[in-house]
């Protein structure tokens, strides 16, 4: 048996998807922006 695909760490989460990953571009900034706008309690991850 071959492992399941998803074997889930925190900081490869957090480099991918995290907030300083997002504001080191501009889109992500603007995701950050919308989202804040939205009115979302969680900007990222």
């Amino acid at each position: 048996m071959s492992k399941r695909t998803n074997q889930p760490k925190k900081k490869k989460r957090a480099r991918k998807h995290g907030f300083l990953a997002k504001m080191s571009t501009h889109d992500g900034q603007n995701t950050i922006k919308r989202r804040r706008a939205k009115g979302r309690s969680s900007l990222s991850v």
